[in-house]
């Protein structure tokens, strides 16, 4: 039994990752499909790798008119109600505290928690009484992450607007929650401005330091989507969903 036939998701960084691994699920599970990104030649892939019944958009997920843009769009598109969003575009680059500059500041703030708020707020008067929210946000949220100042703290905020915003909503029958992903295998990952060297330490260091000695999948993330997406998560209000083979646990 396909759990999503009949509803309507929207993905945002739903081009590549994570984002792409949940948008071809959900596709196989009966959902009618819309995906954002802002890399115009990962978007022409995700539009062939998805079909051309998936609504593919080119949309800053940081920037508030490119979102009211896409509720728009989405709305037209799907008969003016939406059933899922997943909030999964994020920016984080790695920096020390006393390097970040205002630009990266505003950049990673701009997607990965004002963006995250307004894209709730647009969201909602094309949402029905049974549908979800899910913002991805990170187990950096909850413990200290050197060179990742900004992008830790985001991901707090997001948790938190995940708590207040589903207190808020639930009387109009609209459930939100989050998935913390730990170390994920995706083309994200390592995507920074520093040598290769660098990134194969930091990548040998989460395995190492992982009780599952592995980092984890993108379709990994995706079931978990799912669950939150699907019926079968309907009492489950205001939870952060961890996806990291137990690594949060030791620090």
């Amino acid at each position: 039994m396909q759990k999503l036939l009949g509803k309507t998701a929207l993905i945002t960084g739903g081009n590549s990752g994570i984002g792409l691994a949940t948008a071809k699920l959900f596709l196989e599970q009966g959902a009618r499909v819309a995906v954002t990104g802002r890399d115009p030649e990962s978007l022409a892939q995700a539009q062939r790798d998805l079909g051309q019944d998936t609504l593919v958009l080119r949309s800053d997920a940081g920037k508030l008119a490119d979102i009211e843009q896409l509720m728009a769009t989405v709305g037209e598109r799907f008969g003016g109600h939406l059933d899922v969003l997943f909030i999964n575009a994020a920016a984080g680059q790695p920096a020390p505290l006393a390097l970040t500059t205002e630009a990266q500041f505003d950049n990673m703030s701009d997607i990965s928690f004002r963006g995250v708020f307004f894209a709730i707020q647009k969201a909602v008067p094309l949402m029905r009484p049974g549908s979800s929210i899910i913002v991805t946000t990170s187990i950096a949220n909850q413990v200290g992450a050197p060179g990742f100042s900004v992008y830790a703290a985001c991901k707090a905020a997001a948790r938190s607007l995940v708590q207040t915003a589903s207190l808020e909503l639930a009387a109009h029958g609209i459930r939100v929650n989050a998935i913390a992903p730990g170390p994920i295998d995706t083309p994200g990952f390592g995507r920074w401005d520093v040598p290769q060297e660098v990134v194969d330490a930091a990548r040998e260091d989460f395995t190492r330091r992982s009780p599952s000695k592995r980092f984890g999948t993108a379709s990994e993330v995706a079931n978990v989507a799912l669950f939150l997406a699907s019926d079968a998560s309907s009492y489950v209000v205001g939870a952060e969903l961890v996806v990291d083979g137990g690594m949060s646990l030791l620090m």
